[in-house]
């Protein structure tokens, strides 16, 4: 969206946030069957730690 004065705004996080939505709808389209929570974390780039109990 373009402000008055021409210059447009643009929140990177937001768009960061979208693109991954994007992504993760296309992994579950594109599955025969729900996606696994390992699926989502592979699709969404995140990394599970091990915790010490």
């Amino acid at each position: 969206m373009a402000a008055v004065g021409g210059t447009a705004v643009q929140d990177h996080v937001a768009l960061a946030e979208i693109e991954l939505c994007g992504e993760l709808i296309i992994a579950a389209s594109a599955a025969e069957d729900r996606l696994s929570l390992e699926s989502i974390d592979e699709v969404l780039r995140v990394e599970r730690r091990e915790r010490n109990t």
